[in-house]
């Protein structure tokens, strides 16, 4: 163990800084076309219910355990682990190496969103209207949609499916490039640059959401999409994949396993109330999540309410079949009359007649891209002053990834500069070469598959390393430091002594919880191969298709290369162990104080007393 004191450590000017920073991370652009899908999938009501048991005895004690960790020990993940132990400084590394997957992909979709943005600015909007060829409209945009065909046919260009590559993307490359250099430039001088920018980045979301917000609830159909969204099916408790689903939600949206939340509050003084921050941030980022919802379900119940206008008019164009309508206005036709008059009439009169129902329309649920970039932007487009709000959409979008890759990117750089003295003393430059390696190797999703690949990265590279990190942070905490002596370590910093309550949860609940979300995650991983959505051109339609071989191997191997750092850490100090018997007692991990500019030392407790028996039941894990 390394006595000598660390160089002084930046830290936030204000509390604000520091809020502002952990919410623009953990508020990203999961809350707006995740959550909401999700919701709406799985009960309305029933699932938030079920969202904030789960936030509250699993996410809230876990983001606490993060934050006390950083905050305690003062480094970033990789330094927070190894202080434990350095046997458990692969959870960090692993950490950082989901951070850049994470980062790889993220990016792009923000590259998607100055793609959008740019072409906000004219009117009418390009997606508004299908495009002619010669004297007639292109049939793949009119048997699909006209948003639906920009987005697959202008913006991605996109090929059949992700063995066929095609060229690259000319548009969304100068895209890409110009949101990695964003970040370069916010990321510049670390916290100090990237925490101007989130003074927008971060709350300017909120403003275009409660904008939208009140816009939405003025729109003919907005009260049947809340409706519908808010009404409980309390039976879907009983179904284990909600649960999954649930947890999963709450995992992400916090930013649990990152390494973020830990880098973030290892920049607050010692005496700072991580326990309040752990419940205002994750309150913040629910209730985020809820005002998004309302906006989502608010605008697509308005376009879902137009969609079955105009099946009613397309019923009711001939006149002899139903009598008892006037026919001079089809458009105002009462959707409850055409209702009342299907239900009684349908099977006594010839023709080709449908139900026309709202509810089965707003069932047709959309998650991610689908939301984003199709649904969302059509019914922006049948708002007036349409390109208003479509800037306004997609200027959002690119701020609320903006916040969450300032995060992300932190907890990549965070760590390395706290580990290593050289980068540490070329920062800048190692983050500059992180943006420009991070765009090289993104270049593979602009080429026209590149889609396919942003959904593999999101769908694999990610959820299980994740999971199983968390799953170590905790076992490592609770059960190899000592959930009590973690607890005495708290009431050190903070002056008073959290409830034993978190003792059982994160040494059994939230452990046993984690545990079981890795094996329903890898259960149904196995039972259902991995698939993903292609664009079928001829058909003009989305197709489900499996994963060639080659691209399960790829996502595999990103799994594994994510992973790999904890055991290869693992085994290597336990042969340095070995080759080094008489340091040994040196070797065993333990908090270390940090002088910062403020003066705050903390003082922590020493691990010798950890046995070597304790740290090696680490290896039947990995």
């Amino acid at each position: 163990f390394d006595t000598s004191e660390p160089p002084a450590r930046d830290g936030w000017n204000s509390k604000v800084e520091y809020f502002l920073a952990q919410v623009g991370f953990s508020v990203g652009l999961g809350n707006v076309w995740r959550f909401p899908y999700l919701c709406h999938q799985n009960g309305g009501g029933a699932f938030l219910l079920l969202y904030v048991l789960l936030m509250l005895v699993v996410g809230i004690p876990l983001f606490f355990l993060e934050l006390a960790a950083g905050q305690a020990i003062r480094q970033g993940s990789i330094g927070v682990w190894k202080s434990i132990s350095p046997k458990l400084a692969g959870i960090g590394y692993s950490s950082c190496v989901v951070c850049f997957f994470v980062a790889l992909y993220y990016n792009v979709i923000l590259a998607w969103s100055l793609f959008y943005l740019g072409n906000s600015f004219q009117y009418p909007l390009p997606w508004e209207q299908c495009p002619a060829q010669g004297n007639r409209t292109v049939k793949e945009c009119e048997d699909s949609s006209p948003t639906t065909y920009f987005w697959y046919r202008t913006a991605l260009n996109i090929t059949d499916s992700i063995d066929d590559t095609g060229s690259f993307n000319p548009y969304i490359t100068c895209c890409l490039l110009a949101a990695w250099t964003i970040v370069c430039l916010g990321m510049f001088k670390g916290i100090k640059t990237s925490v101007k920018v989130m003074y927008f980045s971060s709350i300017f979301p909120y403003v275009v959401l409660l904008c939208f917000l009140i816009r939405g609830l003025l729109l003919d159909g907005a009260f049947e999409g809340i409706t519908h969204m808010f009404y409980p099916k309390l039976e879907i408790w009983g179904d284990m994949q909600v649960w999954r689903q649930a947890a999963t939600q709450v995992f992400f949206a916090l930013g649990l396993g990152f390494g973020s939340i830990i880098a973030y509050s290892s920049y607050n003084p010692k005496n700072n109330n991580c326990h309040r921050d752990a419940f205002t941030v994750s309150f913040i980022n629910f209730l985020t999540s809820v005002l998004a919802t309302l906006v989502v379900f608010a605008v697509l119940g308005f376009r879902a309410k137009g969609k079955v206008m105009e099946c009613v008019v397309r019923c009711v164009s001939d006149r002899n079949l139903m009598p008892r309508f006037n026919f001079s206005d089809p458009t105002s036709l009462a959707l409850e009359d055409y209702r009342a008059w299907f239900k009684d009439y349908s099977d006594k009169v010839s023709g080709t007649f449908t139900d026309c129902n709202i509810e089965k329309e707003m069932q047709k649920g959309v998650e991610g891209t689908g939301l984003a970039f199709i649904a969302f932007t059509e019914a922006m487009s049948q708002l007036p002053g349409s390109p208003f709000w479509s800037a306004l959409f997609f200027l959002m979008l690119l701020n609320l990834g903006l916040s969450t890759m300032f995060g992300t990117m932190e907890g990549i750089l965070a760590p390395l500069t706290d580990t290593f003295k050289t980068l540490a003393r070329n920062k800048t430059k190692l983050t500059v070469f992180s943006c420009v390696i991070g765009f090289l190797i993104g270049l593979l999703f602009t080429q026209r598959c590149g889609n396919y690949f942003v959904t593999m990265f999101d769908d694999y590279s990610a959820t299980l390393p994740l999971i199983i990190v968390v799953v170590f942070e905790t076992f490592s905490v609770s059960w190899l430091y000592g959930a009590d002596r973690f607890l005495d370590d708290i009431e050190a910093m903070l002056g008073w002594r959290p409830t034993v309550v978190y003792k059982y949860l994160w040494k059994y609940v939230c452990l046993l919880a984690m545990l079981g979300l890795l094996l329903a995650s890898m259960i149904r991983m196995f039972i259902n191969p991995p698939r993903y959505m292609a664009w079928d051109p001829k058909t003009a339609s989305e197709v489900s298709l499996q994963y060639p071989g080659w691209a399960l191997a790829v996502l595999s191997l990103l799994i594994i290369f994510a992973m790999l750092p904890v055991p290869l850490v693992f085994i290597h100090s336990i042969l340095k162990d070995r080759a080094k018997p008489e340091s040994r007692d040196a070797e065993i991990g333990q908090y270390s104080p940090v002088s910062t500019d403020d003066k705050c030392e903390t003082p922590m407790t020493d691990m010798s007393e950890i046995s070597h028996s304790q740290l090696e039941t680490v290896a039947a894990a990995v």
